[in-house]
């Protein structure tokens, strides 16, 4: 998950490597996997596939819950976006030797929970397939860039803390069903945050599930335990699904996500290819969009995680973690009807503050970023209120009007007086 503050200065970056470039480093030997390969590597893919499973996962499961989907259509979800996390991640860390992470977008899922209801789900499918399609073609032709600097960064980045504000807000409505719980999983998650961030909100999960179990119980069962059964479902095409998910998805995926975690990835020395990394992911999403995943995206955490120094000394060794994390993504997404049924005895009160402090970095930094030009404060402003009222005209919910009020209250206050 991105931090949007970086988005702006992301897509702008230059492809240039910085002074210090792994993919110029000497290789005398050529790579090798078995040479290659390092403990700690496949360490830094085990903390960063824990990263993605713990808060986020919850966040899938709330939009699965507001979508009306059953079990089943909820695991092939999981399935979907962890089989697209694990191919993409593995092949293109292969093939470019970098060390790619791909992963599914919590803002996005953030986004379903509030919208999904209000779609039946094969038109929701139906824009997964068209969001994918755009992405695909934005990345391969390169527009990629262009669009992201297109629409105003304050506007952008104000849809997305708007989107995001009800989890941030549910961690303390959910305090009178289990105040022990609540209050417990928020200290852990700041305890950890001072001392071991990246540990932060898997400490919240599990401090808050042991004082669940204390207190107001826990009912965990592991299902049938077996295969996950992805489930087809075709798509339909209505145009308020279009406009309300498609549209407000997509630049999701491209600002929040995919612009900040190729800005990851140059920030460590590494030169990755917009149009390759991009493409691929799209055409990940298009293919597995009718299983029920909203879309593959560039990672940006989990991406610093696998890329620092801690997953090997010699950057070029590195592509081995994101190896590593393709290969765990895989073997979680196979048995995602586990996850679903262990998830599911969660209390509601545990789901709503891991759900919210797994975005409270996301919200802040949002938030921070849509203020951080004065002279669009007030175009973000409209477009964090719209988009919190939670208003819907003609089928189409609050992101997309958020977004268009901004962009127009944008243009009417800084368009040129005529003389």
């Amino acid at each position: 998950m991105a931090d949007p503050r970086t988005i702006d200065a992301l897509a702008d970056a230059p492809a240039e490597a910085p002074p210090a470039d792994p993919q110029a480093e000497p290789d005398p030997g050529g790579y090798s996997l078995r040479r290659d390969v390092s403990f700690s590597a496949l360490l830094a893919g085990l903390i960063a596939v824990v990263v993605c499973y713990s808060g986020p996962l919850v966040v899938v499961l709330a939009a699965a819950r507001a979508g009306h989907l059953d079990q089943a259509h909820t695991a092939s979800w999981i399935w979907a976006v962890s089989i697209g996390s694990g191919v993409t991640s593995l092949l293109l860390s292969w093939y470019s030797r970098l060390p790619v992470v791909t992963a599914w977008s919590t803002p996005g899922a953030a986004l379903l929970v509030s919208s999904l209801g209000a779609y039946t789900y094969p038109e929701a499918i139906g824009a997964y397939l068209v969001s994918g399609v755009v992405v695909t073609l934005l990345g391969v032709t390169g527009l990629f860039g262009r669009l992201v600097r297109a629409v105003p960064t304050g506007v952008v980045n104000a849809m997305l803390a708007g989107i995001l504000f009800e989890f941030g807000t549910g961690i303390f409505s959910s305090l009178h069903s289990g105040p022990a719980v609540v209050i417990s999983a928020l200290a852990a998650y700041l305890v950890a945050k001072r001392l071991r961030p990246r540990y932060a909100v898997p400490a919240a999960l599990l401090v808050g599930a042991v004082a669940a179990a204390l207190t107001v119980g826990l009912s965990l069962h592991l299902g049938h335990g077996g295969l996950t059964r992805p489930v087809l479902t075709a798509p339909a095409f209505d145009g308020a699904a279009l406009i309300g998910l498609a549209l407000p998805l997509t630049l999701v995926a491209l600002a929040s996500q995919n612009a900040a975690g190729l800005g990851v990835l140059r920030t460590f020395g590494y030169r990755p290819e917009d149009r390759l990394l991009v493409g691929a992911t799209g055409a990940a999403s298009v293919l597995l969009a009718p299983f029920g995943s909203p879309g593959i995206n560039i990672a940006a955490i989990t991406a610093a995680i696998c890329a620092g120094p801690e997953s090997h000394p010699q950057p070029r060794r590195r592509y081995l973690a994101g190896m590593s994390i393709g290969v765990l993504y895989l073997v979680v997404g196979c048995f995602g009807g586990v996850l679903v049924s262990l998830f599911a005895g969660l209390p509601a009160a545990l789901v709503a503050v891991v759900g919210g402090v797994a975005l409270i970095g996301a919200f802040q930094g949002s938030l921070a970023a849509a203020l951080a030009d004065e002279r669009g404060r007030e175009a973000a402003a409209v477009t964090f209120l719209a988009t919190t009222s939670g208003m819907t005209l003609w089928g189409i919910g609050a992101a997309f009007w958020g977004l268009l009020l901004g962009v127009g209250t944008q243009l009417v206050l800084t368009a040129r007086k005529r003389g």
